[in-house]
């Protein structure tokens, strides 16, 4: 029973495309929130400090993995449990966090290689698309669509800078989350794609359009950083809840970067 549940609920969204469940769900949440806690940990061990220097380093790996999800889908690399989602952000881990640990110890100015050993990742990636260009079928009339909804987008974003102190405090997190919402409005309303996550895909049922997507974002995003800000006033650790924030920035840059090259390679 043990294993036909496993099935049902893991092995078999991935398997065939069907999309997460509630069950898988909330199992990759919990694991998301032990994980980030963990590796906070270890990098505190380590003596890496959470700053703007370590966040920029990341950006390479979060190119990385949405790059190597979009090629999965393009049949570039197999579909596999590592290839695809969540399995696409346990290979980035293993691969980035030894690469770090490394660095860390024999590399002076290990940030710098770090960050440049990012980046060979995502050139492999490119080269491995050009030496696949019979499977790409490059579509950029996503842009026509893309461009203008995602300055609407981040232009509403930038006007509730100007009303709400959580946004402006945290504006660069809202404009990569409704980046995301974007690639998700484009892809599911004009480009014929579906939603597979859970609650987007339910209030896509029930309204009609992935312009929902925006709402949801906006609503999950504040109440976050809302909670996280009254626990930085009572004196949580700044710099875990930072980590977090670094957290809640990859989940919305690496899917909507995912997204927008699926699209763009006609995925």
């Amino acid at each position: 029973m043990l294993k036909e549940f496993f099935e049902k609920y893991f092995v078999n969204p991935i398997k065939y495309n069907t999309g997460y469940n509630p069950v898988n769900t909330l199992v990759y949440a919990i694991i998301l929130g032990i994980a980030t806690l963990i590796v906070y940990k270890v990098l505190k061990r380590m003596k890496i400090k959470i700053d703007n220097a370590f966040f920029r380093a990341l950006i390479p790996y979060m190119v990385f993995g949405a790059f190597t999800r979009a090629l999965t889908d393009a049949g570039v690399y197999p579909r596999t449990y590592i290839t695809v989602s969540p399995g696409i952000y346990f290979l980035v881990f293993l691969i980035a966090f030894p690469a770090l640990i490394i660095c860390k110890k024999f590399f002076k100015d290990w940030r710098g290689v770090f960050l440049w050993f990012g980046w060979g990742l995502v050139m492999v990636d490119f080269a491995a698309m050009g030496a696949n260009l019979e499977k790409m079928n490059f579509n950029f009339t996503v842009l026509k669509y893309f461009i203008p909804f995602l300055i609407l987008a981040e232009l509403a974003v930038y006007l509730m800078t100007k009303k709400l102190s959580i946004v402006r405090e945290n504006s660069y997190l809202f404009y990569v989350h409704f980046y995301d919402a974007t690639t998700t409005f484009v892809g599911v309303d004009f480009m014929g794609y579906w939603e597979q996550h859970v609650l987007p895909r339910l209030l896509i049922g029930l309204t009609g359009t992935a312009a929902v997507m925006y709402v949801l974002k906006f609503t999950v995003l504040y109440l976050a950083l809302w909670i996280m800000k009254k626990l930085e006033e009572e004196g949580e650790d700044k710099e875990l809840l930072d980590f977090i924030r670094m957290v809640i920035f990859i989940l919305g840059f690496a899917p909507g970067t995912r997204n927008l090259l699926r699209m763009l390679l006609g995925a």
